[in-house]
């Protein structure tokens, strides 16, 4: 799916997101991520089905008998028709980790600048869809939030308030979960977007008390290069990007092998949970381009609309 590309003069910045990046605002490279990649292969999961019995009322000559309520018929010997609501396809939630561990750059871009991108494509792929869109931006809780809504501003919206939005405290999904579980009132598709800089207990209870709601979870677990590879090699001193006061001044070469086995046991780890749960997880490296994720996330709804 990823596979399609627009010309060849395009394919070089938009296979790349730090270039990518230099092209303008989110809401430019949203839509030209969206429109290059993606448009015309997205079919949503529950078009024409989203529909919401409301009440009843009485039957009157003209009404379309398909509408009747038989089993109310049935009790009352009156009829009564069915009203519904029309509703959007979908809710959707995003939910942009903004901790200050999220500012790492390195040779790339930020996490939370590739992560604000790929969120603000997602917004603009829905919103093309009819489907309503949401945003929380958090650190140990919510900083921002849209409601989720079809609005032809939500995108804008959107857009504002993670341009508006600077990294900072410390990571917190468990705890935004337990604050965010009780405004979802309907089935709605949470995609989360962090690096997954949390207590893996924890952040798994949250993600089971959302699958227990019949929710939908995406988790992009957006990592920066640097921490895939760890390719530091001379004595080279760390500090917390989530508590400044914490520096440690280390040799690479001794710390490599066990970072690395560390790491590798987390992210597996975490794979393993979201798996075990029905969560879908993603890793993606801030080098990568935007078309896997959108690509991965166009596979999830539709392998989750085919069973």
């Amino acid at each position: 799916m990823a596979e399609r590309r627009g010309t060849s003069s395009q394919q070089a910045p938009l296979a790349d997101p730090t270039a990518l990046s230099r092209f303008g605002s989110l809401e430019f490279v949203a839509r030209l991520l969206v429109e290059g990649f993606v448009m015309g292969q997205h079919k949503s999961p529950y078009k024409g089905s989203s529909i919401e019995f409301v009440e009843h009322r009485q039957y009157y000559p003209g009404d379309e008998i398909r509408h009747i309520d038989w089993r109310a018929y049935g009790k009352t010997g009156k009829y009564y028709i069915k009203e519904f609501e029309e509703e959007t396809n979908l809710r959707c939630y995003l939910v942009v980790d903004a901790s200050g561990s999220m500012s790492y750059s390195g040779s790339t871009m930020s996490k939370f600048d590739y992560a604000s991108q790929l969120a603000s494509a997602l917004a603009h792929l829905l919103l093309q869809q009819r489907d309503a869109v949401g945003l929380l931006t958090y650190d140990t809780q919510i900083r921002g939030r849209i409601d989720p809504a079809t609005h032809p501003r939500t995108f804008q919206r959107v857009v504002q308030l993670l341009n508006g939005r600077r990294t900072g405290g410390e990571t917190s999904l468990s705890q935004v979960f337990a604050q965010l579980l009780p405004m979802v009132a309907r089935r709605s598709l949470i995609v989360i977007l962090s690096d997954c800089f949390d207590r893996l207990g924890p952040l798994t209870s949250a993600l089971k008390q959302f699958r227990h709601a019949h929710h939908e979870l995406v988790l992009f677990h957006i990592v920066a290069p640097e921490e895939e590879d760890f390719p530091f090699n001379r004595p080279t001193q760390f500090r917390s990007l989530e508590r400044a006061s914490h520096r440690l001044l280390v040799d690479p070469h001794r710390l490599r092998s066990i970072y690395q086995k560390q790491y590798d046991e987390f992210c597996q780890l975490l794979e393993n949970r979201c798996g075990a749960i029905g969560v879908d997880y993603h890793r993606m490296t801030t080098a990568e381009p935007y078309g896997k994720a959108l690509g991965a996330y166009i596979d999830s709804r539709t392998r989750r609309h085919r069973k």
